[in-house]
């Protein structure tokens, strides 16, 4: 059966208490053991769309265990050290600066979050110079666009701080802990939603880069190609649905039971949250492929991300296509 944290306000361990529900086993076509899905973040509604789509790889076979973790560096260590077999991020850091052996191998979304700040400390980007800076973590796309807004405005943050969780990072503001922050739709609603006249969003332009990829060690790809292919085909389906109509999102929340214990306030905000990311076209119809990694490419290098030309970058140094082109080739692309 599917197994995830039920409650968005679990309280994450540390990492070494968090490896030992890791057992790095790895799953087979027949769904003999499971394939474990290492999370840097809690459960939420962007997660409901990739849940339904494992929900719906199980009944082909595929067993999958999502773990929580308390930051996308510690999913990725998971992955790295094979007590996990799939990760969730962007790491291109990780595989340039220490050529770690894994691979992304779909596009989950693109980046969609908003710079926030309270208008009683900042009221512009060049406040923000001298001023500190919350982020989810290293490496992150969060990370990536306030360090290119910084070189836009010409302006350098004190300090960098990473804060895994927009829902916490959100939270930090309304108490008053934090007074610039980069969030989620859904937590961007929220903040000017409970006081417009307190928060306020900075200007962004529009960025085509990936926010969260699936990745794992490029040996359990190959290995494991076939449950990867079911899981990918299952991910792309509940994909193009939720683009084509995103009430469907409610309807797979509960026909397959997923998050029955998330808060009235944050159920209230699935539609929402579905409406604007699709509308936006953050969530590709084909899994992302070789267009989306060379914007990936010019974002994350211009940001400092990746060292280096961009257009020196190969796409088989930081992807591994075969399995979503074979997805492709079965459901076709849109």
């Amino acid at each position: 059966m599917l197994k995830f944290s039920l409650s968005r306000r679990v309280v994450i361990g540390a990492a070494a208490a968090a490896f030992i529900a890791i057992s790095g086993t790895n799953v087979s076509a027949a769904g003999k053991s499971e394939m474990h899905v290492a999370f840097g973040d809690v459960p939420g509604a962007d997660m409901l769309n990739f849940l339904a789509a494992v929900y719906r790889a199980e009944k082909r076979g595929v067993k999958v265990k999502v773990s929580y973790l308390q930051s996308e560096d510690i999913a990725s260590q998971a992955v790295v050290s094979g007590q996990a077999d799939i990760g969730v991020g962007t790491p291109y850091a990780l595989i340039q600066k220490v050529k770690a052996p894994i691979r992304m191998f779909y596009q989950l979304s693109a980046l969609r979050f908003f710079p926030i700040v309270n208008v009683t400390k900042y009221k512009t980007w060049k406040d923000l110079d001298g001023a500190p800076m919350y982020v989810h973590s290293r490496g992150s796309g969060t990370e990536a666009i306030m360090n290119l807004m910084a070189k836009k405005n010409g302006i350098k943050y004190a300090s960098v701080s990473y804060l895994p969780g927009s829902a916490v990072r959100a939270g930090a503001m309304l108490q008053g802990r934090i007074g610039a922050t980069i969030v989620d739709s859904e937590r961007r609603r929220l903040l000017l939603r409970k006081d417009p006249n307190k928060f306020k969003m900075l200007p962004m332009p529009t960025i085509n880069a990936s926010d969260e990829a699936l990745y794992a060690n490029t040996n359990f790809l190959k290995k494991e190609s076939a449950a990867i292919n079911i899981l990918l085909e299952e991910l792309l389906q509940v994909w193009r649905e939720v683009n084509k109509n995103q009430n469907v999102i409610l309807g797979m929340r509960k026909k397959y039971n997923l998050l029955p214990d998330m808060h009235k306030k944050d159920v209230k905000e699935i539609l929402p949250y579905y409406k604007e990311t699709a509308s936006t076209g953050a969530f590709s119809n084909n899994g992302g492929g070789a267009a989306a990694v060379k914007g990936d490419f010019e974002f994350y290098g211009f940001a400092g991300t990746i060292k280096g030309d961009p257009k020196s970058h190969k796409i088989a140094d930081y992807w591994y296509l075969g399995p979503l082109n074979k997805a492709l080739k079965k459901l076709g692309t849109m």
